[in-house]
């Protein structure tokens, strides 16, 4: 957020509060302020594009953690707009909530929201993502260098399984205004570089998708041709660019013969998978991230001090050289043989995937 939102009127934020009221507010108690402030969280998601996950998982998830502890809970989601995400922020910071749970959309306008909130004596939660420089009280995500590390290791075996000892490159790497693509990158870069050291694998294309698939699949296009179409494997860091991969790949007539990684386990990821247009993707068990979020938003309202329990470690805060205290969950690496326990874990149901030309897939890995 700018900073010419510090200097907002008071009366234009209870505008702007009134007009969000009427926004898809999941406020559980129907308050639109002033009421049980100790018992109030607010949470902000990023948007309803780059993956499916905040609205289909993240907020009934949240929602129904709130809901059964008694916490009024005022979930908003920011569609992406920084200006809409910090009037989100002022909106609840004036309602008086007493943790506020945000997954930023850059570090600026994410670091804004929560040094207001700390000024007005709001604990704050970064959620899924950390915000260098915001300060947040804690960080609730997975190992996210881990989860690079997944993808890296996936496009090696699915190398190695097509016979490929040899490999030419591309990264697609996600928008790097995000920690978390940092953070993925650095696992990949880990994972490939004993390949890379010995001669064995070339990097010969490092781009950003911005998480976005028609981005994505146009940088894949400009390095694919400026490679001759000489590429072996690709690194893209999330289910939704591999889609936009993926339709370039297929219209060379490539689809399942380049391998492609991805993470989120999101829909078309899964059945790309089952489909072979994908080698592997990436679950983080969403539910455990957001029921860890929610218990600890919850301690907090509740004015104790969060145990081992909930906290497991620490991130370091480049910008304020901090160290955040964490709630880190572990991610699993998906193929084709292990798509189902996607769905015995309840992230997808069978009926969501084994649609259509993909019942005969499922049924085949074992999908029920």
């Amino acid at each position: 957020m700018r900073n010419r939102f510090l200097s907002v009127a008071v009366a234009t934020v209870a505008v702007g509060a009134l007009a969000l009221a009427g926004c898809g507010s999941d406020d559980s108690s129907g308050d639109s302020g002033g009421g049980t402030a100790a018992k109030k969280v607010g949470v902000i998601l990023p948007d309803a594009a780059t993956s499916p996950r905040w609205e289909a998982n993240d907020r009934p998830l949240l929602k129904a953690a709130f809901d059964g502890a008694g916490i009024t809970a005022n979930i908003q989601n920011a569609d992406g707009d920084k200006a809409k995400f910090g009037t989100l922020c002022d909106s609840m910071i004036t309602e008086g909530v007493s943790v506020l749970l945000i997954v930023n959309l850059d570090p600026d306008s994410g670091s804004a929201c929560l040094k207001k909130a700390q000024a007005a004596g709001i604990k704050t939660i970064d959620y899924d993502r950390l915000t260098p420089g915001g300060g947040a009280s804690y960080y609730v995500s997975f190992d996210n260098v881990q989860v690079g590390k997944l993808m890296g290791e996936g496009l090696t075996k699915c190398l190695t399984d097509a016979g490929k000892t040899k490999a030419n490159i591309v990264q697609i790497n996600g928008d790097p205004t995000d920690n978390n693509a940092s953070l993925f990158k650095q696992g990949y870069v880990e994972a490939l570089k004993p390949k890379v050291d010995s001669g064995d694998y070339k990097i010969v294309g490092d781009q950003t998708g911005k998480w976005d698939a028609t981005v994505a699949g146009t940088a894949f296009e400009q390095l694919y041709t400026q490679n001759g179409g000489k590429v072996d494997g690709i690194i893209s860091a999330n289910d939704t660019m591999a889609q936009g991969i993926i339709a370039r790949l297929t219209a060379n007539g490539l689809n399942g013969k380049v391998p492609i990684t991805g993470q989120d386990a999101s829909k078309e990821g899964l059945q790309a998978i089952l489909s072979g247009n994908q080698c592997m993707t990436v679950y983080k068990a969403i539910k455990v991230e957001a029921d860890t979020a929610s218990k600890l938003a919850i301690a907090l309202i509740n004015g104790e001090t969060p145990g081992s329990d909930l906290v497991n470690g620490s991130v370091k805060d480049t910008v304020l050289n901090t160290d955040v205290p964490s709630a880190l969950a572990t991610p699993k690496a998906i193929y084709k043989d292990s798509v189902k326990d996607v769905i015995a874990d309840g992230f997808w149901k069978a009926s969501d995937i084994c649609t259509g030309q993909y019942a005969a897939l499922c049924t085949s890995a074992g999908v029920q």
